[in-house]
């Protein structure tokens, strides 16, 4: 689980997880969305994927991301059991 605290601490980030709950998107069409490096995208990228909040797929020539729901859902659940409960 730390490692998807990690992926979900930044905000660029957080954005992409938010662009990718639409549609699946390959590393171009996230590109657009912000004003830094492929690298520093792509390091992003590994991140989330790394703590298995996006999934990844080869289609010919493009890398398609996309939201690794059940992973957020987990996350969700966890944080929710950590709510105090009314007495």
């Amino acid at each position: 689980m730390p490692d998807v605290f990690k992926g979900l601490a930044d905000p660029t980030r957080r954005e992409i997880l938010s662009l990718l709950k639409d549609r699946d998107l390959n590393v171009g069409e996230i590109a657009k969305h912000f004003p830094i490096s492929m690298a520093s995208l792509s390091h992003h990228l590994n991140i989330l994927y790394e703590a298995r909040l996006v999934t990844k797929i080869k289609k010919g020539q493009f890398v398609y991301y996309s939201l690794n729901t059940t992973i957020v859902e987990d996350v969700i659940l966890k944080l929710v059991s950590l709510q105090k409960k009314e007495e």
